[in-house]
């Protein structure tokens, strides 16, 4: 791919989940728009919005397995790779706020599926070792406040306060 059609796919995935997360209903020529790009090159690689929007939620897992690889969460101390994640996966979901909980596309529901796996895996060490009390149900919630709630912190700010809240607001007993 050329760099300025790679930068205009780029564009168009970062806008399209950046409009699609406030509005479902956006339309290609929409975001084509808003991206500076032309209908017709959003129609050359993507026939329908659908196609787009499973596109987009691919290109936000690619970024979100990324995230969870560099953070080591089997090797790294339970609080260094917790750290990592929540700093990695900020900066994801202010990249990419659109939500993977509406995945369509069964292929990338699986992975989805596999990502959140591996998730349960890493915070069910986190128990065991001792680093969190059993039970915390919702591990999205500190980081989406940080992510969408709180846009003065840096990723790294907000990985320090969920990391804060996650061992000592819900740390052992």
């Amino acid at each position: 791919m050329r760099a300025d059609a790679a930068r205009n796919l780029d564009a168009v995935l970062q806008t399209g989940a950046r409009l699609l997360a406030t509005d479902t209903g956006t339309s290609i020529a929409a975001i084509a728009a808003a991206a500076g790009v032309d209908r017709r090159t959003v129609y050359r690689r993507f026939d329908t919005r659908e196609a787009l929007l499973t596109a987009i939620h691919a290109a936000k897992l690619d970024a979100c397995e990324q995230a969870l690889a560099q953070a080591r969460p089997a090797e790294a101390p339970v609080a260094v790779a917790l750290h990592r994640y929540a700093e990695g996966i900020i900066t994801v979901a202010r990249r990419w706020p659109v939500d993977l909980q509406r995945v369509r596309d069964d292929a990338v529901a699986a992975r989805f599926r596999q990502l959140i796996e591996q998730l349960d895996v890493f915070m069910a060490r986190a128990v065991r070792e001792g680093v969190l009390r059993p039970g915390l149900q919702d591990r999205s919630l500190l980081t989406h406040l940080a992510s969408h709630e709180m846009p003065e912190l840096t990723p790294a700010q907000g990985a320090d306060m969920v990391v804060r809240s996650l061992i000592n607001g819900l740390g052992p007993a």
